[in-house]
């Protein structure tokens, strides 16, 4: 009788663990896959109680769903047992295939140990395969579903509904359960993890949207001029996208400004300041081109955006304008360098620029200090390698000389740089008799005849009060006389002043610089031959008188 319902017995065991399995793949969630998992050890294998541990990422087994028991389930649900209890208690298990059987003469062993479990009592069993209360049935769930690989978690079973231990039947049933368990477990994990890693890439994906947004709008609406240029290739440097801030800045729409690059538009002396900052990043001051062909100062500064991966992309360029600034910058310079009333370079300005002509070696024939220094060297005298490097500077310079300015000296077509020392014959009397108002008029009036009289690239200079100095490079002694006659010619006509008619003359002086001499030493003489000048024209007018 028992042997002919062995195969009925089977088939309905088959029959329920098949209906639990499809179940544990309908589960929706991970924590619905792990209930399911301890349901269907009740429901479809004849337990009445079942519990699911699960490996959490540091290794400890967490009770994660229990079935059959609401007291014992409210227990011992989410508690944590330690990984090396767990793995004592599957060493000392007796081996039911994949299964881990500790009976209760054994079990007692492991009372005191941190795995969560619940108690039961009863007694001694009445025959050999009774299931005692205190015995444990452990099922192991692995990744690969065999024992080699990864633990998953434990299902521990108690109370089977008819009082036996399970038989060889019963301990494959648990065992295949066991296999299609770790799988639906390992399915669900994977699931979740897909959601998971859906809903962050929705995030990032929300946050780069949001992120683009709010760089298009910083783009398009910022104050100042933005430009995002191309990096590499043929087309380097081309103006992929403006914003409305640079175009109104250059005039130029938007479809037109994606013809150019900066380098198209950049003045040609910034040139090289461009390329610089466009390799190296950075900021920069250079002016570009509007559309009606003027040129604006602008604070340009690169930022390179670059990809991990592939390196640079592209250029984002902040562009500012700064013309006012400039200007200012330039008027306070001319300040500095120029004289307040008449608009002249200044006493400083003229020395600069003095300077910037003249070194300290004088040229060859033409003795001073230096060639004295020379001479030493000659005689073996060592002055220490700085004066040489000093000497050296000047391997390429273009020496300053003077004409031949002796009296029997012929004319050999030598042109120099002549120093024109300038002062003004009867200003004071102006100034006492009729103020600082007419004096200042007649001083601004004197600048603009001076002025007019020289070259283009001459330099004429007010020293302060009634001297002025000019600067005029190229000429012979006859010629740089002849200056100064026109020039004193120009200053004698009358000056009118509110209504009233003023005269005043001029005294020049005609100094020459040459390398060897310093500025003032060159501007020194210059006066010197102007009082000479002064002096011997008041001779005269005694004379004539």
């Amino acid at each position: 009788m028992e042997t002919e319902s062995e195969p009925y017995v089977r088939l309905a065991t088959l029959r329920q663990l098949h209906q639990v399995v499809a179940e544990l793949n309908t589960a929706r969630s991970l924590a619905d896959t792990l209930q399911t998992v301890a349901d269907g050890v009740v429901n479809g294998l004849g337990y009445e109680l079942a519990c699911v541990n699960l490996v959490r990422p540091d290794g400890d087994l967490v009770v994660a769903a229990f079935a059959g028991n609401t007291a014992a389930e409210a227990l011992i649900t989410g508690r944590v047992g330690s990984r090396d209890a767990w793995e004592r208690r599957l060493a000392m298990g007796e081996p039911w295939g994949a299964l881990r059987f500790i009976s209760y003469t054994e079990g007692w062993v492991l009372d005191d140990d941190d795995v969560p479990q619940w108690y039961t009592e009863g007694p001694e069993p009445r025959f050999e395969d009774e299931w005692h209360p205190a015995d444990r049935l452990f099922a192991p769930m692995y990744a690969t579903g065999a024992a080699g690989g990864e633990l998953l978690g434990v299902i521990s079973v108690d109370r089977p509904r008819n009082g036996r231990r399970p038989g060889a039947w019963g301990r494959e049933a648990l065992q295949m359960y066991a296999f299609q368990a770790a799988i639906a477990i390992s399915n669900a994990r994977l699931r979740a993890n897909m959601q998971r890693a859906l809903v962050r890439l929705e995030r990032e994906q929300q946050a780069l949207r949001a992120s683009e947004e709010s760089f298009r709008q910083a783009f398009e609406y910022a104050p100042s001029g933005m430009a995002i240029a191309e990096m590499g290739g043929d087309q380097h440097g081309r103006l992929l996208r403006t914003n409305d801030a640079l175009c109104r800045l250059l005039g130029r729409p938007a479809s037109a400004m994606r013809r150019y690059s900066f380098s198209d538009l950049v003045h040609p002396e910034d040139i090289g300041t461009l390329l610089r900052t466009s390799a190296e990043g950075g900021r920069a001051e250079l002016r570009l081109a509007r559309r009606d062909g003027t040129y604006v100062w602008v604070s340009l500064r690169n930022s390179v955006v670059a990809d991990a991966a592939d390196g640079p992309r592209f250029l984002l360029t902040h562009v500012e304008d700064i013309e006012e600034r400039k200007r200012r910058e330039l008027q306070l310079a001319h300040r500095a360098s120029h004289d307040s009333l008449t608009g002249l370079p200044n006493s400083a300005e003229l020395r600069s620029r003095l300077s910037a002509r003249l070194c300290r070696r004088p040229h060859a024939g033409r003795p001073s200090a230096v060639d004295s220094l020379d001479a030493a060297y000659e005689h073996g005298f060592d002055f220490g390698h700085a004066s040489l490097q000093q000497d050296e500077g000047f391997d390429h310079h273009v020496h300053t000389v003077a004409p031949p300015g002796g009296e029997g000296d012929a004319d050999d077509g030598t042109k120099g740089l002549a120093v024109l020392f300038c002062d003004l014959d009867g200003f004071k009397s102006i100034n006492d008799r009729f103020g600082h108002h007419t004096g200042d008029a007649v001083l601004i009036e004197v600048a603009r005849r001076l002025t007019n009289g020289v070259r283009d690239g001459d330099t004429v200079a007010r020293l302060g009060g009634d001297e002025f100095v000019v600067l005029a490079d190229g000429l012979g002694r006859a010629d740089a006389q002849d200056l100064a006659v026109r020039l004193r010619n120009a200053i004698i006509p009358p000056i009118r002043v509110d209504g009233r008619a003023v005269r005043v003359g001029a005294s020049f002086g005609i100094g020459w610089a040459h390398c060897g001499m310093s500025a003032d030493e060159v501007l020194h003489s210059a006066d010197q031959r102007m009082y000479v000048e002064k002096r011997s024209r008041a001779k005269q007018q005694r004379r004539a008188g």
